[in-house]
């Protein structure tokens, strides 16, 4: 049932497939939510002014690739409103149906024919953060690249968002977090990156000495480099980029 109060929210989609762009659209109309459909970029082009959308969600499947071509797929959601936190009390809802409609409708290639690349640029609120997280696990886990529960793949993402959202863009919802996520049958390769100060990760204090036992700080940097084959901070520590490959 929809709120009669609830704020709605204006949804860009472009999508060349055209059940795949019914669907998802269909999907969203039924919480309540204003949508456009485009079948290309160019026919999103042409429609104006994309800031007066609240959201843009794109490029669910490419096209299919020419023949002894790599097949690369990619996905991409962001807020393109300039009133991201008046979006975020509904934004939860649309990431969630939205990225539960990608895996029922779409995640379905073998992760050996197919290299999928996922954009997504969101408000800073933990509670997005959920929704995005559990998916890009559970992509991972069905891809079969990393045994998800063995790894710990799970922990170091979500100390890399939590960092990213309370230490980096100090939970301020207008600032955005930019997440990407890079899928092969070799590796698994995310960006976190936030419109923060950046910070040196040099000077943060190690967890492990004693005089440092009671401290929290610390702790989540050390968990993803434990936890993940390459760590690397860049743009003043702003950008975090992390690898993790599929036990030997």
């Amino acid at each position: 049932m929809i709120r009669a109060d609830r704020e709605t929210c204006s949804i860009l989609i472009v999508e060349n497939i055209d059940d795949l762009r019914a669907g998802l659209a269909k999907e969203l109309n039924a919480l309540g939510h204003s949508v456009t459909v485009a079948g290309e970029r160019s026919e999103a082009l042409a429609i104006g002014d994309q800031t007066e959308f609240d959201l843009l969600v794109s490029d669910l499947v490419n096209s299919e690739p020419a023949a002894g071509c790599e097949a690369v797929r990619s996905f991409k959601m962001s807020v393109t409103s300039s009133q991201p936190r008046r979006a975020v009390t509904e934004l939860h809802e649309i990431i969630e149906k939205t990225l539960a409609f990608k895996l029922q409708r779409v995640d379905t290639s073998s992760p050996t024919a197919v290299r999928e690349k996922i954009d997504l640029e969101l408000p800073s609120d933990l509670t997005l953060m959920n929704s995005v997280l559990e998916y890009l696990v559970d992509r991972v886990d069905k891809l079969g690249l990393v045994k998800v529960e063995q790894s710990n793949l799970f922990v170091a993402l979500d100390e890399a968002f939590v960092n990213a959202v309370k230490h980096g863009n100090r939970n301020d919802p207008v600032k955005l977090l930019r997440v990407t996520a890079e899928l092969s049958a070799r590796e698994a390769i995310f960006t976190v990156e936030d419109e923060g100060e950046g910070f040196d990760v040099h000077e943060i204090p190690d967890p492990t000495d004693p005089a440092n036992l009671f401290k929290s700080s610390g702790r989540g940097v050390l968990l993803i480099y434990n936890i993940m084959d390459e760590v690397e901070y860049s743009r003043g520590g702003a950008k975090l980029r992390m690898v993790k490959r599929p036990q030997s």
